[in-house]
């Protein structure tokens, strides 16, 4: 046995909530790998809908066990408010949610830091979250950052004093003014709670489940194109999204990982700022985002829109070395006559296939046109009753990307999840 990978390929919000909670009855265990409560995890069921920021998408299926990763950043406020919500479900959460000793913790002032960095950098602002994630991804690199671990150490209140006060100085070269009273209260509830739950020495778990023949599967968050190395930087986040974060989120040697399936929209989605070749900022656009229901599960910001990208999606499937993809919001494009797909770029006045250095506003889509299935999809079950049309749009993207599309999303419940893979 070994573990899977389930993470996005464009620049999140692809929907990988729902197919974790889909998958989950497949594994014993959920281990989420990267990223901390910018996240926004959206899964539907039995008419309601749950938003997970930190917590593994596998929470809600009894008998599976859920592992916050050492390569995530937790906000202990954040984590008691989405508990708070859980229990009352019957969310057995002692018993389901385990959590890695190595991950760090987001304090208040890390919060502060990360709203006074962006408002310094004015119009060049890269469009964060401000939840704090990557001040604190900075002091985890920096040998600086409070892990899970040191709540149980007798010098955990002194270290919390020398963080906050190194914090403190930057604030003031930012001349930002801090009050620490109300935003203390919440954060230290939440740190007692996380003492309360069960810290784990994550990495010895999930190779010792391995070894022992149980599933595992790694859940990402965000996505490709805002991986810290590989996304369209500086416009990315603070981690690793991509496969190869699993091992460094997890602890898991990269030849124990078997499966990997990307996600991604039937068309293409961006939060913030940063480049976005295929965005339409027009009337198409809007139909997207409002048949798409387009607005941030974390920030309710609006969603920017446009078509689908291959030479992206390209790319990230060559880093990640996704051996299957998962189409998601197939339905959302039922109310358009033609769809567009883009196959190459204009780029230096050159007409290529790939994802280059830059893809800066000089860079310009080549699209290709599909006629729309203009069919209610949401009540269709089986691959077989897919409209022509939208199979054809699904044999083009498959013979392009050379991977094939074993999932077909037709709505947000995890009812509407068709299985292509026996197409």
């Amino acid at each position: 046995m070994g573990a899977d990978v389930l993470l996005g390929l464009q620049w999140g919000d692809e929907g990988k909530g729902k197919i974790v909670d889909v998958l989950t009855p497949e594994y014993d265990i959920i281990a989420r790998f990267q990223g901390g409560p910018n996240a926004g995890h959206t899964l539907e069921f039995d008419g309601i809908k749950h938003v997970l920021h930190t917590i593994p998408s596998g929470i809600f299926r009894k008998g599976v066990k859920n592992v916050i990763g050492n390569g995530v950043v937790i906000d202990p406020i954040i984590l008691k408010q989405e508990i708070d919500k859980l229990i009352p479900l019957g969310v057995n959460i002692k018993e389901q949610l385990l959590i890695s000793k190595k991950a760090h913790i987001i304090l208040p002032t890390h919060k502060l830091l990360d709203k006074a960095s962006e408002i310094a950098k004015g119009e060049k602002k890269i469009g964060s979250t401000l939840k704090g994630i990557g001040p604190t991804y900075m002091d985890k690199t920096g040998r600086n950052g409070i892990r899970v671990g040191d709540l149980f150490e007798d010098n955990f209140p002194e270290k919390y004093k020398n963080l906050v006060a190194k914090h403190s100085t930057l604030l003031n070269f930012y001349s930002m003014e801090i009050n620490l009273d109300e935003l203390e209260k919440d954060f230290f509830e939440g740190i007692e709670l996380i003492k309360s739950l069960n810290a784990i020495d994550s990495e010895h778990y999930l190779n010792n489940a391995i070894k022992a023949g149980k599933k595992v599967l790694a859940e990402g968050a965000q996505g490709t194109l805002l991986d810290i190395d590989f996304g369209t930087y500086p416009f990315v986040t603070s981690s690793n999204t991509i496969t190869a974060g699993t091992c460094t989120g997890l602890g898991i040697a990269p030849n124990k990982i078997k499966r990997i399936i990307g996600i991604f929209k039937a068309y293409c989605t961006r939060v913030g700022s940063g480049p976005f070749p295929t965005e339409e900022d027009n009337e198409t656009g809007e139909k997207i985002r409002q048949l798409g229901h387009e607005f941030g599960a974390t920030t309710g910001r609006e969603r920017r829109c446009g078509w689908i990208d291959l030479p992206a999606l390209k790319y990230a499937i060559m880093i990640n070395g996704v051996t299957e993809l998962s189409m998601m919001k197939a339905d959302v494009l039922d109310q358009f006559d033609k769809i567009k797909v883009c196959t190459h770029y204009i780029n230096k006045g050159d007409k290529i296939d790939y994802f280059p250095y830059n893809i800066d506003n000089n860079v310009k889509p080549v699209y290709i046109d599909f006629d729309g299935w203009n069919t209610d999809l949401t009540e269709l079950t089986e691959a077989d009753t897919l409209p022509t049309e939208l199979k054809n749009y699904i044999n083009f993207l498959e013979k392009e990307l050379e991977t094939p599309i074993s999932i077909v999303s037709v709505g947000p419940d995890r009812k509407q999840t068709i299985d292509n893979s026996k197409s």
